[in-house]
């Protein structure tokens, strides 16, 4: 049998670059070898306020998450995609798993420490938000995935997964596998504005479907070198947006060490090295447009891709679940 991925998505808006190089890649790259689950965290945006207040845009993202997975070359004869929220096993397996979880355990998490700080939720956040990454475990192991592809900010949530399964295993009987994560080879792309992550609740995302126009402006108004202030003067490379973007996407690697000798030295303007950075970033999201197109145009093949998705999903996780609630002695 091969071996499993359960990797996935919140519904919060459409996916952009920075989860290509994260997670997508990795995905594409193994979705031969691996037998594939995608989900899409539906129930996992809701634990945002801004989501819970907002529904329909959850709603709305779901099938915009699952096209940009399709659009990006996942296969869906290879890859089951599924809705969090059509899963109820997974509800189930999360609340046992909060019985192995301390609160201060959560609480600790550096993932949910870095979202109450970013998104200053104060004390104000859902019991729904500390059950986050409880929610993920049960995502992971409702399939007993082996792999986990995942963004670098998604790490803790994985160790928490391999510490709950442990727990559960020498507690109880061995049920659960203990997954290991993978993070792409971009652990965390910069955001346009030079902030630290690419995230959509800053405004900093460049989208896999971002026309060429859009991906254009974006490109042009990308923070640089902030001490350069003229094309004569050596600019600084290490940790420049505009060039950790170019190494991360631009398939001529003479051009880019070109440019970076160049740039060291004072010897090309802002102007160029963006020309050349939107000219590499449109050819790698062109045949990703092109799929799209496709998939806009095919909503009931979509739909029969997710329905597909969610009926193999659950007649896994509810024998994972039977397994579990018979290792609790809950088989009445």
């Amino acid at each position: 049998m091969k071996k499993r991925i359960l990797t996935g998505d919140n519904t919060t808006g459409q996916l952009h670059i920075g989860h290509f190089v994260g997670s997508l890649e990795n995905r594409l790259k193994l979705q031969d070898s691996y037998e594939t689950f995608v989900i899409l965290a539906d129930m996992h945006a809701l634990a945002y306020p801004k989501y819970i207040t907002n529904v329909q845009i959850v709603n709305d993202s779901v099938l915009d998450v699952l096209k940009d997975n399709l659009s990006v070359g996942l296969d869906p004869e290879k890859v089951a995609f599924f809705t969090e929220s059509a899963v109820p096993e997974i509800y189930e397996l999360g609340i046992i798993f909060s019985m192995l979880t301390s609160h201060n355990t959560i609480l600790r998490n550096p993932t949910i420490k870095d979202e109450i700080r970013d998104k200053n939720l104060g004390d104000t956040f859902s019991m729904g938000f500390l059950n986050f990454p409880l929610l993920m475990a049960a995502d992971i192991l409702c399939v007993n995935a082996d792999l986990v592809p995942v963004g670098e900010d998604q790490s803790p949530h994985v160790e928490l997964t391999r510490e709950i399964a442990r727990k559960f295993n020498t507690t109880f009987k061995e049920v659960l596998k203990e997954p290991q994560g993978l993070v792409g080879r971009v652990a965390r792309l910069v955001g346009t504005d030079g902030n630290a992550k690419m995230t959509k609740s800053l405004d900093n995302c460049i989208f896999l479907s971002d026309s060429s126009e859009e991906v254009k402006r974006k490109v042009m108004k990308m923070y640089t070198d902030p001490a350069r202030v003229h094309a004569t003067d050596p600019g600084r490379v290490e940790g420049n947006p505009i060039f950790i973007y170019h190494d991360a996407f631009n398939q001529d690697k003479r051009e880019v060490e070109d440019l970076k000798n160049r740039y060291k030295i004072g010897k090309v303007g802002d102007i160029e090295v963006k020309e050349k950075l939107f000219k590499a970033l449109d050819e790698f999201l062109e045949p990703i447009r092109q799929q799209r197109a496709f998939y806009n145009s095919s909503p009931k093949k979509v739909e029969d891709i997710l329905q597909a998705g969610i009926k193999k999903v659950r007649l896994e996780a509810k024998q994972t679940l039977d397994l579990v609630k018979n290792a609790l002695k809950l088989n009445y």
